[in-house]
């Protein structure tokens, strides 16, 4: 590998961080049932040491995203929390409000019929955009569960309207350095419409909210054969590609290991971020955050694996020759430009990653220092046998 490639691959590397979720680390399932692991987190100072494992050994996650009513439960303080970041070498990261999983939003939450219901949602969202401020976190992540299972039995149009207005009252009470990232999804608990279902209407509403609103992309949230790069492209040229979670599927939204199904896909996303960087020679100010449901590996080990996939994954793309490409592309020469795609996501990167693991004072092999650690087998027989103490997705 040219030496060049690999300062880039040292530069690119400098700059990627990756947000672990607090989720990822306790016991997860699917509708069918959660499923059991003696090492899960059970408290949130648990989820605090866990991503701070993952941070020591990958150097490149300071923050781990917190779901309010799971990790901030009443009781708990924004000084809890920043005593846990001090302890464990993580802080804070995007808060997550939860209005999907209360009784009262078996109908929505923002887009309920029932006023009352409105007003408790968005409640909880401002309540939610104060923790963050206090915790000093940028990003109040907004997914919604919102929409209807048969024809006819919701109002569309109202529902858009209920959406947009209390996304705009929460906007308003945000501060200035605070973001607002809308997420979308097709189906999935609702299955006949969802109020916020691709990233067209997350992008209307994300305008509607205001300035510090822009769109999260789900790389599960997505139609069989979607082209998810052509959307990150669309959203950086209109300035409205706010963060990512990531994870991979299979069928549906089946949260997968990133990069475990389709890394090419992942490449080339990473390739329209790249490629939109060399041609603006400006930063894209995006959130890479994971969103995976761990629920047969690991969940410490899976989340070093997907740190050290989206590592390599993101030099492939920081290597491509962007003034080549840019030439075959205005040229026409269609094998050309592709090929230039295919040379880069073909070349073996890891070796300039291990070097700049070493100069970062990291192990060349993550995964295999933190197995030697003794780390796994000491937190399984401190957390044997112990409840949970807060719920989960499942």
């Amino acid at each position: 590998m040219p030496a060049s490639d690999t300062e880039t691959i040292a530069t690119a590397l400098n700059t990627l961080k990756i947000e672990l979720p607090s989720w990822g680390f306790a016991d997860t399932g699917t509708r069918f049932g959660k499923f059991v692991q003696p090492t899960a987190a059970k408290t949130t100072e648990e989820k605090f040491a866990d991503a701070g494992q993952v941070n020591l050994f990958t150097g490149c996650c300071p923050t781990v995203a917190l779901h309010v009513l799971w990790d901030v439960p009443a009781g708990v303080t924004a000084a809890d929390i920043d005593a846990l970041g001090k302890k464990y070498g993580v802080k804070a990261g995007a808060i997550n409000p939860n209005v999907f999983q209360d009784q009262i939003y078996k109908h929505g939450s923002l887009c309920n019929e029932q006023e009352p219901v409105r007003r408790a949602a968005l409640q909880h969202l401002l309540d939610s955009v104060r923790t963050a401020r206090e915790l000093g976190s940028r990003d109040i992540s907004l997914w919604f569960a919102d929409g209807s299972n048969f024809p006819g039995t919701a109002n569309i149009r109202a529902r858009k309207q209920w959406m947009a207005e209390g996304l705009r009252k929460t906007h308003a009470a945000m501060a200035p350095n605070q973001r607002m990232l809308v997420e979308y999804k097709p189906f999935e608990p609702a299955f006949y419409h969802t109020d916020i279902a691709d990233w067209g209407m997350s992008l209307l509403l994300a305008r509607y909210a205001g300035p510090q609103a822009r769109v999260l992309v789900d790389t599960g949230h997505h139609y069989q054969a979607q082209n998810i790069e052509q959307i990150v492209a669309w959203l950086l040229s209109e300035d409205m590609l706010g963060g990512f979670h990531f994870n991979d599927r299979r069928y549906a939204d089946d949260d997968l290991t990133m990069g475990s199904i389709d890394p090419y896909q992942l490449f080339r996303i990473f390739a329209e971020i790249c490629f939109f960087e060399w041609e603006t020679g400006k930063k894209a100010d995006i959130a890479y955050m994971v969103d995976q449901s761990h629920n047969l590996k690991n969940k410490i080990e899976e989340m070093i694996q997907t740190v050290m996939t989206a590592q390599e994954i993101y030099a492939k793309a920081a290597i491509l020759d962007f003034p080549a490409l840019a030439r075959e592309q205005n040229e026409q020469r269609l094998i050309d430009a592709e090929n230039i795609l295919k040379d880069a996501f073909s070349t073996d990167v890891r070796p300039a990653i291990r070097e700049w693991r070493r100069a970062q004072g990291l192990a060349e092999d993550p995964l295999a220092a933190f197995r030697a650690s003794g780390y796994l087998e000491r937190v399984a027989k401190e957390r044997a046998g112990r409840a949970s103490a807060g719920s989960s997705y499942a």
